[in-house]
């Protein structure tokens, strides 16, 4: 009756909440929607008796004079990872494989699945960034489609320029790449890939964004899709119909045009994961968490929690700490301090 491959899904959990404890485990901003963003979902919210536009045409052209890019390659979706998604489902066939390096998103792997196609996981280098020279030599003549989170979760790490054209020209051409730059306000990398430059360059690239991070909407489900026209179309036909509701939509358009205020946030998250980074003695990030890779990743978990601080574990490979607000950055750096962590000697592992 059901599907006989179904074992082989990974159960995507997002960050834990808990009561009476400061959430820093979902990579979300404190911060409520501004009283403009506010005032357009509100407004957008009294004709919720009516069907959106589907395919959100007034956010596409809001993203086009944004980006500076044709309305054809943008595509509107509920979210980054849904562009992921429908990538997966545009390229895969059965059998088919998807390379990415890992560890990354977790939810990477149930999409490849859910199109019945292998996902292909290679390392990361030492220094815990994207590992291309592994990427390419893993494709194979089943490979499909290759994706990069960049900068890349959990680790905040990013990849240069100059790699990534030289990453570009080992692609064969026919295998689509898809940039998932779900953090890209936060990152400021000056030699960071921009793929709404990069799809002009690529017409087999992809790229994702989001306005659940730094724009503040991860509850509205708003993100889109940069690519060339042919793989906007592919993009577009792969789409669940009338999925980004129209209180998202209004909201991410008020959103860009508050552009200054959202700045302010996202600067105050810079600094905040300086003061943690240097504070921890851990690499600097690009996006709004910290990555402390740590062996003893359950123990750290249990002794913040029970200071009242919820992060992020990755089995026993390290823990993810969402960087917010100058406050919030406070309550943690005292927790911390207060469950007598000590920096981390040894080595991590796998499971």
């Amino acid at each position: 009756m059901l599907r006989d491959d179904l074992h082989k899904f990974p159960n995507y959990k997002p960050g834990k909440t808990e009561p009476n404890k400061l959430k820093l485990s979902a990579n979300e901003i404190p911060n409520p929607p501004l009283p403009s963003v506010l005032g357009a979902m509100t407004q957008a919210a009294s004709v919720a008796n009516r069907y959106q536009i589907n395919g959100s045409p007034e956010l596409r052209a809001e993203l086009s004079t944004y980006l500076g890019l044709p309305e054809e390659n943008i595509a509107v979706a509920p979210g980054a990872s849904a562009i992921v998604q429908q990538a997966v489902m545009a390229t895969c066939h059965t059998g088919d494989e998807v390379i990415f390096p890992w560890r990354s998103f977790e939810a990477y792997p149930l999409y490849v699945r859910m199109a019945g196609a292998e996902p292909i996981m290679t390392p990361l280098t030492h220094d815990d960034r994207l590992g291309l020279d592994a990427v390419i030599d893993a494709i194979t003549d089943r490979t499909r489609l290759i994706i990069l989170c960049n900068p890349n979760n959990p680790t905040g790490t990013t990849i240069g320029q100059e790699e990534f054209e030289n990453f570009m020209a080992r692609v064969p051409k026919d295998i689509v790449v898809l940039l998932d730059e779900a953090y890209w306000e936060y990152n400021d990398d000056p030699d960071s890939p921009n793929a709404a430059k990069e799809i002009q360059n690529y017409p087999n690239l992809i790229g994702a964004r989001t306005f659940s991070k730094a724009f503040g909407l991860a509850g509205a489900r708003v993100g889109y899709g940069m690519a060339s026209p042919e793989l906007v179309d592919a993009l577009n036909l792969l789409a669940l119909p009338l999925t980004v509701s129209y209180i998202g939509e209004l909201g991410a358009i008020a959103a860009l045009h508050a552009q200054d205020e959202l700045d302010a946030r996202v600067d105050e998250t810079k600094r905040q994961r300086t003061r943690v980074a240097q504070a921890l003695g851990v690499p600097e990030s690009r996006a709004n968490f910290v990555w402390l890779p740590r062996g003893d990743a359950k123990e750290v978990e249990r002794k913040i929690s029970e200071e009242g601080i919820i992060i992020r574990r990755y089995l026993d490979e390290g823990v993810r700490v969402s960087i917010t607000t100058e406050e919030e950055t406070t309550a943690f750096l005292n927790a911390w301090e207060r469950a007598g962590i000590q920096p981390w000697e040894g080595e991590t592992g796998g499971d």
